[in-house]
């Protein structure tokens, strides 16, 4: 009998891979018939020479999905530790996006972008009006949570005037914020029933909020959403991005020709050049040929762009 130890990187990796009361260990254990010892971030494994070689070789796998982003939840683990100690290879078929479309998709961006959800822990998708955007995002974050593979959904928005003042709307604040959050639940009474909708903000499953009440929280188990990013600053884009915590994942749209902040530097112009060629993010760019709301909305769009030029 031989011991190999196996040091992870952060209590985070450690919460994926071991699962839910090391659930993902005993699968481990039992499928490869070795004994498993695990303490904060170490790994122990034991047995004879050939099992606990490929055990090694599992976790290893595990741990390179995880480090990459593809893999973001100890559920997600599970699925890829079975496949793995069954030696099939972790794929994801036309089929099992399918799994997660709630609605059909349109256009060939629109698949880039979900595929891209589904394998990223951070999306940016930055595209003009119409391409679906927010729709195609609360669309995923409603079809993780009912797989189980999320706790809480929290969508969120930037209260940035477009030329009229807050101050001259009527009511409280609660009042004057909640046209900017109006599109957040357009999309969400789309994609399930009135009374859902109300048990899930009721049960504080789905949160629909201002930028601003993000600060100073950590975001466990959540698909977070944060529509309309070309209007945060770049403090702003970087307190929300380090609100996501374990087993989290969030997707940020926005559309850089459609800035309303004032003498201030887009957060989502800047993030681009930030945040290139990190693990775990990636950047889905949307085009006029993806727009999908009237077909007058291109010639728009297309109008307004040679004004410019």
């Amino acid at each position: 009998m031989i011991e190999k130890r196996i040091e992870l990187k952060d209590p985070a990796q450690a919460l994926i891979l071991f699962g839910q009361h090391d659930s993902n260990l005993k699968t481990l254990r039992e499928g490869l018939g070795i004994k498993v010892v695990a303490r904060d971030t170490t790994l122990k494994i034991y047995g004879e020479a050939e099992q606990v070689g490929r055990a090694c070789e599992v976790v290893s796998s595990v741990l390179a999905a995880i480090e990459s982003g593809s893999i973001v939840s100890a559920s997600g683990a599970a699925e890829l530790l079975s496949l793995k100690i069954e030696g099939k290879k972790h794929k994801r078929t036309t089929d099992e996006l399918d799994d997660y479309l709630l609605v059909s998709l349109r256009t060939k961006g629109q698949e880039i972008y979900v595929k891209s959800i589904l394998n990223h822990t951070v999306v940016f998708c930055i595209g003009p009006a119409g391409t679906g955007k927010t729709y195609l995002a609360v669309m995923m974050a409603v079809s993780f949570l009912k797989k189980g593979l999320v706790d809480k959904i929290v969508l969120v928005r930037p209260a940035v005037e477009a030329g009229e003042k807050l101050g001259f709307l009527p009511g409280d604040f609660q009042a004057k914020i909640s046209p900017y959050l109006r599109p957040l639940y357009d999309s969400l009474y789309d994609l399930l029933d009135v009374d859902a909708v109300r048990h899930y903000k009721e049960k504080d499953i789905i949160e629909i909020i201002p930028l601003a009440y993000m600060r100073g929280r950590t975001l466990n188990s959540s698909f977070i959403i944060l529509d309309e990013a070309q209007n945060t600053t770049s403090v702003q884009m970087k307190m929300f991005l380090t609100r996501l915590g374990i087993n989290s994942r969030a997707v940020v749209t926005g559309d850089i020709t459609q800035i309303d902040l004032k003498e201030k530097q887009s957060g989502l112009v800047r993030v681009q050049k930030i945040l290139k060629g990190i693990k775990g993010v990636d950047f889905v760019y949307m085009t006029n040929a993806d727009i999908i709301r009237h077909p007058i909305i291109q010639k728009i769009l297309e109008a307004y762009e040679r004004e410019k030029a």
